[in-house]
């Protein structure tokens, strides 16, 4: 007599219940995020003179003017510090927004006017993740997404910077 197809049962069981625990890591590595690339040490800093906490960045604002840009630090971990004229303020406008460092959205459609040639470039932490964000007046989308950091850019744009 044959035996049932029973006795395969136990191995294949051991298989499946093998390749399901190796998944279930996510194939992290304590020192990764999953997808190869190195998760950075908290206690490392940068090459901007920016650590890596929590609410840390470095703001360089070009004016647009051909003068060199402006460059402050901001720190929001705890009280506000750093070389921002209005660290305060700057830190209470990033906390009452919801991602402040979202790139626009990609299908956008934005209307065709110029608001100034002011660029910014904001890098560092927010809420422990890594922040690299170029902003710009090229037109509504971004000249929204600029007057959106409020206080965090402390340059005078548009008609109000001319009176």
């Amino acid at each position: 007599m044959r035996r049932p197809a029973r006795s395969f049962v136990l191995p294949l069981l051991v298989l499946v219940t093998l390749a399901l625990a190796g998944c279930a890591g996510g194939g992290r590595s304590p020192a990764g995020n999953g997808d190869g690339s190195a998760v950075p040490d908290a206690g490392d800093g940068d090459a901007s003179g920016v650590g890596e906490t929590a609410d840390e960045l470095r703001i360089v604002v070009d004016a647009g003017e051909g003068a060199a840009p402006q460059t402050w630090t901001l720190n929001c971990d705890g009280a506000a510090e750093g070389s921002h004229p209005r660290a305060a303020e700057a830190c209470a406008h990033l906390a009452g927004m919801t991602d402040p460092f979202a790139p626009l959205p990609a299908d956008r459609m934005c209307t065709e006017q110029y608001g100034g040639p002011q660029t910014a470039h904001l890098t560092g932490q927010w809420r422990g993740e890594p922040v690299d964000l170029e902003l710009s007046r090229v037109d509504g989308c971004h000249i929204s997404q600029w007057d959106s950091f409020g206080p965090v850019l402390p340059v005078p744009v548009g008609v109000d910077a001319q009176t």
